[in-house]
This record gives C-alpha cells, sequence and structure tokens, in this order.
C-alpha cells in the first residue's frame, strides 16, 4: 500500500465506518435470520467475529493496515453467509456496489478485487445450487445473472481507478508540500540567521552609543546619539521577535523552567517598557498580595508575554490608560497565574482580534502608521502561553479598547504571600490624589481598582481625600504614617508637603523624570504604579532620610570574599573595608571550604563560576560545615550574570541573597542591613575630609581617555576613588597576557566549559573598569560557550586583540610593566592594535 495513503485522514477515518458498517450489516442480518429461520449455529460465529473486531480495534493490537484486513475478511464471511440463501442471489450485486464504493475510501486496490473475489464466490454457490436444484435458465434470468456479473465488474474497474487517480494526486500534492515546506524552513532558516548575525553588531552600536553619550558634552549630539539608541533598541526588539517567532513556527521551543518572585519579573517589565511611556497614558499593574511568593515556570517566555501585552496596550493607546490584574487561582497541580490586561484604545474590528494571533498582521493602514513594529507581539504571547500549557483570550471592539485574559499553570515553591507589611499593625494610610485630575473615566476606575487591591489585600485601613481642606483636616484628626500623593498635587503644596514629611513617609508617585528638590523628605514612588511599589513605600518608616549624611559601619564584621580573579578580590577588599569589616580572601572553592572550617565568618561573598568546584557546591559544603558548629553564616551570591532570573536561581539553592558585579553601593548596603544582625550594624556621620563609603564626595574622571575604556564608568565602580581604580588598571593590564593564552588554549583544546569560566571572568573584569564594549563581546562568547556551540575563530581572535589593546593602552596611561605575552600577542598570533584605533568598533562595523 501506497505510504502517503495511509497517512490521509481520508484513509485513517474508513477504518471507523468500515467497521460501524460492519456491524450494522451484521446486526440485520441476524435479526433476518431470526425471522427466515436461518442456520443458528453462524449466528454465534457471526457475533463471535463482531465481537473480535472491535476488540482488535480498540485495544489496537496490530497496524491499522492489518486490522483493515482483519474487518474485511470477517465482513466477506458475513457477506457469503448472507448471499447463499435463495433469497438473496439477486440483491447480491446491489449489496456488493455499496461495499466497493465504501472501500474505495481506503485507497487499497487488493480490497476491491477482495470484494468481487467475494461476490463471484457467492454468486457461483447460488448458480450451481440452482442447477442442482433443477431451475430451468430462461433468457430473461440469463441475462440478468449477466447484468449483475457486468456491474460488479465495472464497479470494481471504476474504484480502481479512482483509487489510482486519487493516489498520483495525493503523491503531487506531497510533492508540491514537501517544496514548499522545504523553501519555507529555508527561509526561518534564513529569517535566524539574519537575525543572529544583525544582533551582534547592533549590541555593539548601541554600547559604543551609550559610551560616547557618557564622554559628549553637545547636547544637540547627546540628542541625535539618544535617537541612534533608541533605534537600535528597536531594531535588536524586533530581531529577538523574529526569533520567538521562527520558533513557536517550527514548533522548536524549549522550555527552561526555574523558580522566580514576581516582583523580579515585574520590575524587569516596567524597565523595560520605559521608552513607550507617554505622558497621555497611565499604566497601572494591580498585583493581588495572595500571589504566591516563590512559583516555577519559563521566567524569560513569562517576561515576554507581559512585556508584549503591555506593550501592545501602551502602543495602541494614544490617551487614557492600560490597566493589568495579576491574580492567582488555586487547583491541585499548583495555581494558575491569570493575566488580564485592559486599555482604553483603538480597540480592533470584528475578526481582528484572530487574525492578529496569526503573526504579521497588523489592522488599516492609519493603525499601522500610529503603532508601526511587526505585527508579532500578539502572536508570540499565543505561541508562548500555548507552549506553556495555558490558554489566552482576546476581547476587542473598535473604537472601545481592548481586553486580554491569560492563564498559566505554575507550580508553588513558596506559599506565602509576595509582599507583606513589616508593621502592619501601626500603619495608617492616607492617599492625596484628585482622580478628576484624569479625563477618562476608565483611568479613574483602575486607580480605585488598585486601591481595593491593596486595602482587601493586605487588611489595611486607607483614608483617602479629594481636596487639600480634607486633607489638612485629615492630618489633625488621624495620625498618618504615610500619605500617597500625585505629582500635581506635591507640586500645588509643596511646602505643607515637606513639612509633614518631617513626621509622615510622603510618597510621591510621578515619572522618572519628576525630580524633587535637594533638601526634600519626601519620596519618589517611581510610576508606573504597581502594588509593589506601594507596598515597598507602607515599609519606608517616617524620618529615614535623617540618616542622610551618616556612612554604614560594620566594626567587628568578619568576610570572606571568594572569587577565582585576583581583580575581582581586590576590587571587593577595596569596597569592603571601607565599612570597617574584618575581610579575608580565598581563590578557589576548595580554599573557602578550609578557610570557613578554621575561622568563623559573619558573610561569605561566594562567586559563582569558579574551575574545579562552583560557587553553589561551595556553598553547599560550608552550609554543611556549619550545621554541625550549630552557627549560622551568610552566605551572599556574587556574578556578573545580573539579571532577575539569576537572582531566582541563587535563593533558591538556599543563598542568603544576590549582588550583582561590578558592586553597586546601594545594592551592596541593602543586601547587608538584610542579611547581618542588626546589632552588628550602626551609623556614623563621616568625616568632612573622608571618602565616605556611600561615595557621597565624588571625584572626576581622570582627564586622559583610554581608548575602548570609559573611564568614568570604571572610577564609579571604584566609589570615585583615583588611586584605587588606578591601582585596578594596573592589575589589569599586568594579567592581560596570562589570561589571552589561557582563553587561547582553552579555544584550541576546545575546553568549553574552561572558556566560558575564563571569558566570563574576562567580562566582568572588563566591565569593571569601563572597557564596556570588550565586556559585551566577551558575554556574547560566553553565552556561545556556555550553549556548547562552536566559538566563531575569528570572532576569538578579534576579542584577544581588543583586549591586549586595551591592555597596552592602559600600560600607556599608567605605566604598568606588561608581560611579554600582553605586549607582543600571543603565539597563536594576536598583534598588538594600531594606535589609536578601536578594533572592537571596527569588527562590529564589518
Amino acid at each position: 500500500m501506497d505510504e502517503r495513503l495511509k497517512e490521509n485522514e481520508l484513509f485513517q477515518t474508513s477504518h471507523i465506518m468500515i467497521l460501524t458498517c460492519y456491524t450494522m450489516f451484521a446486526s440485520i442480518l441476524i435479526g433476518e435470520s431470526f425471522l427466515l429461520g436461518w442456520e443458528s449455529w453462524a449466528l454465534i460465529l457471526i457475533v463471535t467475529g463482531i465481537a473480535c473486531a472491535w476488540i482488535v480495534h480498540i485495544r489496537a493490537k496490530f497496524s491499522e493496515y492489518t486490522r483493515l484486513w482483519i474487518y474485511s475478511l470477517l465482513m466477506m464471511a458475513t457477506f457469503f453467509f448472507y448471499g447463499i440463501h435463495a433469497t438473496s442471489t439477486y440483491d447480491l450485486s446491489a449489496v456488493m456496489t455499496a461495499v466497493i464504493s465504501m472501500y474505495t475510501m481506503t485507497g487499497v486496490s487488493k480490497l476491491i478485487f477482495l470484494c468481487q473475489g467475494t461476490y463471484f464466490l457467492t454468486f457461483g454457490y447460488d448458480i450451481g445450487r440452482m442447477i442442482r436444484d433443477g431451475v430451468q435458465f430462461t433468457p430473461l434470468e440469463v441475462t440478468r445473472a449477466l447484468l449483475h456479473i457486468a456491474l460488479i465488474i465495472m464497479v470494481g474497474w471504476i474504484a480502481r481507478v479512482i483509487i489510482d487517480r486519487w493516489g498520483r494526486v495525493l503523491g503531487r500534492v506531497g510533492r508540491e508540500m514537501a517544496v514548499l515546506k522545504e523553501g519555507t524552513e529555508r527561509l526561518n532558516d534564513f529569517l535566524a540567521n539574519v537575525s543572529h548575525e544583525i544582533r551582534t553588531p547592533v549590541n555593539a552600536v548601541m554600547g559604543f552609543t551609550g559610551v560616547c553619550m557618557e564622554k559628549e558634552k553637545d547636547d544637540e549630539i547627546r540628542h541625535n546619539m539618544g535617537s541612534v539608541m533608541e533605534a537600535g533598541r528597536r531594531i535588536h526588539d524586533q530581531i529577538s521577535d523574529i526569533l520567538d517567532y521562527s520558533e513557536i513556527y517550527r514548533k522548536s521551543l524549549a522550555i527552561n523552567r526555574e523558580d522566580y518572585v514576581l516582583s523580579s519579573i515585574i520590575f524587569d517589565v516596567t524597565s523595560q517598557l520605559a521608552p513607550f511611556m507617554n505622558p497621555s497614558c497611565e499604566l497601572i499593574i494591580d498585583i493581588d498580595p495572595k500571589v504566591c511568593a516563590v512559583m516555577n515556570s519559563d521566567t524569560v517566555k513569562l517576561k515576554k508575554i507581559l512585556r508584549h501585552l503591555l506593550e501592545n496596550g501602551i502602543k495602541y493607546t494614544p490617551e487614557g490608560g492600560v490597566y493589568a490584574h495579576i491574580f492567582t487561582i488555586e487547583e491541585d497541580y499548583g495555581v494558575n497565574l491569570c493575566i488580564e490586561v485592559e486599555d482604553t484604545g483603538i480597540g480592533m474590528e470584528e475578526g481582528e482580534a484572530e487574525n492578529s494571533l496569526l503573526g504579521f498582521y497588523q489592522g488599516d493602514s492609519s493603525r499601522t502608521r500610529k503603532g508601526g513594529g511587526l505585527g508579532l507581539g500578539l502572536a508570540i504571547v499565543h505561541g508562548f502561553v500555548s507552549a506553556l500549557g495555558g490558554f489566552m483570550m482576546v476581547k476587542s471592539r473598535a473604537g472601545a479598547g481592548t481586553k486580554i485574559s491569560i492563564s498559566l499553570p505554575q507550580q508553588v515553591i513558596d506559599p506565602t504571600s509576595c509582599m507583606a507589611l513589616a508593621e502592619k499593625d501601626s500603619l495608617c494610610l492616607g492617599a492625596f490624589i484628585r482622580f478628576e485630575k484624569f479625563a477618562n473615566p476608565d483611568v479613574r476606575e483602575y486607580y480605585a481598582r488598585l486601591m481595593t487591591s491593596v486595602v482587601s489585600g493586605m487588611d489595611i485601613t486607607i483614608h483617602r481625600t479629594d481636596s487639600f481642606e480634607e486633607l489638612v483636616r485629615l492630618c489633625e484628626t488621624v495620625s498618618l504614617t504615610h500619605l500617597v500623593i500625585g505629582k500635581e498635587e506635591y507640586e500645588a503644596h509643596t511646602s505643607f508637603m515637606e513639612n509633614l514629611a518631617k513626621s509622615v513617609v510622603v510618597v510621591i508617585m510621578a515619572k522618572k523624570d519628576f525630580v524633587l528638590p535637594e533638601d526634600s523628605l519626601c519620596v519618589h514612588g517611581m510610576k508606573p504604579v504597581t502594588t509593589f511599589t506601594v507596598a515597598e513605600s507602607l515599609n519606608m518608616k517616617p524620618g529615614k532620610r535623617k540618616e542622610d549624611g551618616k556612612r554604614m559601619v560594620l566594626d567587628g564584621v568578619s568576610a570572606l570574599v571568594v572569587d577565582d580573579e585576583p581583580m575581582n578580590l581586590s576590587v571587593a577588599k577595596g569596597i569592603l573595608k571601607k565599612y570597617g569589616m574584618a575581610i579575608d580572601t580565598a581563590v578557589s572553592g576548595f580554599e573557602a571550604v578550609d578557610l570557613t572550617d578554621a575561622n568563623e565568618y559573619d558573610i561569605v561573598f561566594m562567586d559563582h563560576m569558579m574551575p574545579g568546584m562552583d560557587g553553589v557546591e561551595t556553598a553547599e559544603r560550608i552550609w554543611r560545615q556549619c550545621s554541625k558548629k550549630e552557627k549560622k553564616t551568610a552566605i551572599v551570591a556574587l556574578t556578573a550574570n545580573a539579571v532577575s532570573t539569576a537572582k531566582e536561581m541563587f535563593l533558591s539553592k538556599g543563598f542568603d541573597d544576590f549582588i550583582s558585579k561590578p558592586i553597586e553601593l546601594h545594592e551592596l548596603e541593602r543586601v547587608l542591613k538584610r542579611v547581618l544582625p542588626a546589632e552588628k550594624i550602626h551609623y556614623e556621620f563621616a568625616d568632612d575630609h573622608e571618602q565616605t563609603a556611600s561615595g557621597t564626595e565624588e571625584k572626576s574622571a581622570p582627564e586622559q581617555v583610554l581608548s575602548g575604556v570609559d573611564m568614568r564608568q570604571g572610577m564609579a565602580h571604584c566609589q570615585n576613588d583615583e588611586e584605587f581604580y588606578r591601582s585596578i588598571l594596573e592589575q589589569y593590564a599586568s594579567e592581560a597576557g596570562q589570561k589571552a593564552q589561557t582563553l587561547r588554549e582553552a579555544f584550541e583544546a576546545e575546553d568549553y566549559k574552561s572558556y566560558e569560566i575564563h571569558v566570563h571572568a574576562l567580562k566582568s573584569t572588563s566591565k569593571l573598569i569601563g572597557a564596556l564594549a570588550l565586556s559585551e563581546t566577551a558575554k556574547s562568547m560566553e553565552e556561545t560557550a556556555s550553549a556548547g556551540k562552536k566559538i566563531p575563530e575569528d570572532i576569538h581572535e578579534r576579542m584577544l586583540k581588543d583586549y591586549l589593546s586595551i591592555a597596552e593602552a592602559i600600560a600607556s596611561y599608567t605605566g604598568a610593566d606588561l608581560s611579554e605575552g600582553s605586549r607582543a600577542g600571543t603565539a597563536g598570533g594576536v598583534s598588538e592594535a594600531e594606535p589609536g584605533k578601536n578594533s572592537i568598533l571596527e569588527f562590529e562595523a564589518e
């Protein structure tokens, strides 16, 4: 049998149709046998045959082709029993014609021959019986018999011709489909390859534009560079969309599940949406406080789902607002994470919603001009939702906005609330926002829903006022601890709000470009407004800003810093010693385990990627040591992979917290306050001539500019301490030759694991000194090595060339001694870059 017929839907349907017709035919025959008194023993065989046929079908014990022959043989046996009786002789041709017509659907010519053979055998038996019984054949009966025989021959011939032509058509269609499929696959591969190739130089253009913007003083040129950055960002996002859509179309999506906290996802998404916001559109994100603290899903796809939904809402809402409601519904397997996004935008015509899920679809030309883009957003969301086992609904009406509802199954890791209030019983919250300033009534409704969610979800009371006079009376009668106000309300009554902020936490909800006076005691609550930002504000204490002008002191705190990169150890020691900590260092996990066994530390800063024993395994061994000694040591992860998913991974592994490299002081102090006992932390006023740990007294970057290095960025990473920064530069340059040789050896040995670890270190140290473009190139190589893909030799060689070129420039600036490898390149042929030539930029431009 032709394989293409086996795969045909009609062939597969014919099985159950033949079995059903066989059952009906046999049932009628059984009834007729009882009425006419036919042989009862044969009826037992017919019933047994029907039962066996259904058992074979239900259990699917044999192949479909074999089962088809079993049904057919049983049907032909039943047909023979029916035909051998005198009353059925001249009915046989009509019954068999119907049977042959039905068997045409199977596409099996041999079964047509089986039907014809069974008919001729049965009809021949009847003719023989009639001759034996002495029946006289008149000319009419002879011609009648010949007509029946000719009918079956002709019907069988027509059935075989249909099957043959049908097979040819399917073959031709199959070949054409194969050609189209191959062409589509080639096009998808081409789009994916082109997208990958474009993304690298686009990243370089954006990186170097950012570096140039930092150095440029002319406002007009900076504005133009900002336009270049914005264009690069749009291209980068569109390339990512093409790659996502290509994976969805080819059904090659990989699901990478990991633990996550929703607040981190929301923060990442709102940061990405900043370029899309416009003053006429309010974004409100209402998260139910009952949402679980830690869940498990594919966080990358979850972030893209949220980003596309909110971005679409903002893009097609010229004025009004976009409201996102996120909540969970408990299920046996965990929870369904429900995301509802609605807007007051232009909406869609009837039928557009369904078409928008197909990809590359936009509305009419005027809509396209307003929104732009590739029209892939909702198609990508639909593909990701399906891949994660969820469902999606779209409701929209032209001119009346759009509402998109999504439900995604999630595993629950920590069922506690995703947000909590430290001193809920003592809270007294007020709100002074004139809702009438929002022209669209739906926006007022959105903010009302958010307030309701905060009050009911956190079980607190809110005193809401609509006028300044009411606020004054409220402050006179109620002891407020927190007050949430809008930007316009603050600007209209600045002096009152600043005076109130001495005893009350006054939070001003305003967009990012809003700037408070330098001496203000109020708090800038950054828009978009989310339940998380409200909860964070409620956890602030009145008078918190009175700690300004003081520095954190950690005398008596012992710390261990673990990192295989000596330069990172130098930087960490330089930062931590200013807090008065006693600091030890370890260059490997094995050394760290020995030190923690011999000494007691209050906190351990642990690098993640280290050869031999990585940070996670090292932390696990230290925890086992601590449990034996019945003491607690806080372990904080240090990594250059500064993404929310990395943080969630470390938290799920048991780390107390996470700090990204290069170390930011405000983030470091936040973590120190969280993981160290309160009695070990105190504050002192910094001496006027002392460089404080918080960097309040800034030094300007050196006047000289190093090619490929943003020295102001590097100085910021070193607390604007020029001497400290200079020592880091010298160390970077002096180690370059040896590290370049190590990278080359790992590349030539195709030891991608070692290569990943060493290029990860290069990414971190280059970012630390301000060599941002080199850091981005190293990051790209790290991702390639991590995926186990072949490392492109030309990019590897260019990276080493740029590394050594920067080291040479640093040596010229600092007067540091370079190894022979750093000065002349490695033995593999990495040559010194021409003076003043930015080889990274040259390479990316190529």
